[in-house]
């Protein structure tokens, strides 16, 4: 089975569904995906950005991460601009996105209601991505996209087997986690709510991708 085949969370399964049906009024005439969305971008990538799990209307809608929404706009100019993405939009699944040593994953690969998803359900996906990172032997820093993507990305080490650290690192916009056998970069979430109130600005989400490159090697 492959993670588009996914139905081990019948809440997600029965929610990413009821959205794909019912459609936002903007998007009635398309046919949503759906279904879990798959990781994007470069096998080879040494820069892993983790997200939280798909929108409803956008990466639920398109099947490709931050794909469709405004999120996605937001976080995509910034790579551009960091040279990570040779383009600056990711509106379509169709339009090709030639990302730069840089791999688009989340811990939680459904659209659950209201961004939240359950502890077990996060429990249940995050074997998906733990298996990719473990076959991605040049990844060199990971970039968490909010405290969600935060506290993932060590429970992911811990399932790679890795001694979870002590104390714990505690998220925050820029703050770094020197851990093997990848540091962690925070970030907050490109979300409408940080990014329409100022919280995070695109000169901030920069920063923090180019540190990122620094950390790389790329």
């Amino acid at each position: 089975m492959t993670v588009v085949d996914c139905r081990r969370c019948p809440r997600l399964v029965a929610w990413r569904e009821e959205v794909g049906r019912t459609r936002r009024a903007a998007f009635a005439t398309e046919q949503y995906w759906a279904r879990p969305v798959p990781s994007m971008g470069d096998p080879q990538a040494r820069i892993v950005v983790l997200g939280l799990a798909p929108a409803a209307h956008g990466a639920n809608r398109t099947g490709r991460m931050f794909c469709g929404d405004r999120s996605g706009d937001f976080l995509f100019e910034a790579l551009h601009r960091t040279g990570l993405s040779a383009q600056p939009r990711n509106r379509e699944r169709s339009t090709p996105v030639q990302l730069r040593s840089t791999w688009i994953t989340a811990p939680v690969r459904c659209a659950p209601p209201d961004n939240k998803p359950l502890p077990q359900e996060r429990d249940r996906c995050l074997p998906w991505t733990a298996h990719e990172l473990a076959a991605m032997e040049d990844v060199r820093v990971v970039v968490c996209l909010g405290a969600y993507a935060w506290d993932a990305a060590l429970r992911l080490r811990t399932v790679l087997g890795h001694t979870p650290p002590r104390p714990r690192p505690r998220f925050a916009h820029g703050a770094e986690a020197p851990l093997e056998p990848w540091p962690l970069l925070g970030t907050y979430h490109p979300s409408q709510h940080n990014t329409f109130t100022g919280r995070l600005t695109p000169a901030m989400l920069d920063a923090v991708l180019l540190r990122a490159r620094e950390l790389a090697g790329v």
